[in-house]
């Protein structure tokens, strides 16, 4: 178990790092209870952290970008930040057809995605996504309208600015060089430590 602060609310850097990780990341939704090396109370922390279904879907509608993970061909993790949207319940984005994640994803279709905010340990949320990525393209092989779809909708979610006009040649453009990416999900992990009340 993770030491207890004697102060309400407060705990060392070092306290709030080691328990982090059990409290956060281990939040497989179709894990059963108590696990090896698991306690009753372990399981009922990460039980209070968890987002409902509503209540990711709002948190995941408040963020900007997403993190995207996947395989390089050398075994290495892959990072990056995308813009991103829902589009028929799943999370999707757009990146070069010539990028390195295309690139990896074509090789590999596992995917991790990450949104998450909050800067001090009692305000951390947090959603994981783990699953296979599923790729179209505007190259010929039936994948255009999807393009097109995931464009618009990752354009109307970050660029409202664009004027009507102007809307649809703007999505032909992007679509013409980029390839979408969208995600298949496996596995949910999600946390928000509002739900602690300032307790570890």
């Amino acid at each position: 178990m993770p030491r207890r602060s004697t102060r309400r609310g407060m705990r060392s850097f070092a306290g709030a790092f080691a328990a982090g990780p059990a409290g956060v990341y281990d939040r497989r939704a179709d894990s059963p209870k108590g696990g090896a090396g698991e306690g009753p109370m372990a399981e009922s922390r990460r039980d209070r952290i968890r987002m409902t279904d509503d209540e990711m879907w709002t948190f995941i509608e408040e963020q900007k970008s997403l993190q995207v993970a996947c395989h390089d061909r050398d075994g290495g993790i892959h990072l990056s930040t995308l813009w991103f949207a829902r589009v028929d319940g799943r999370l999707a984005f757009g990146t070069y057809t010539k990028s390195q994640k295309i690139i990896n994803l074509r090789r590999n279709d596992r995917i991790t995605v990450l949104l998450e905010d909050g800067l001090v340990y009692e305000q951390l949320r947090g959603v994981m996504i783990k699953g296979r990525a599923v790729l179209h393209a505007d190259d010929g092989g039936g994948g255009a309208d999807e393009v097109r779809k995931v464009a618009r909708a990752v354009m109307r979610r970050n660029q409202p600015e664009i004027p009507e006009e102007h809307f649809e040649p703007t999505v032909a453009l992007w679509a013409a060089k980029r390839t979408v990416v969208v995600v298949e999900p496996e596995t949910f992990i999600t946390w928000d430590h509002h739900k602690l009340g300032g307790v570890y």
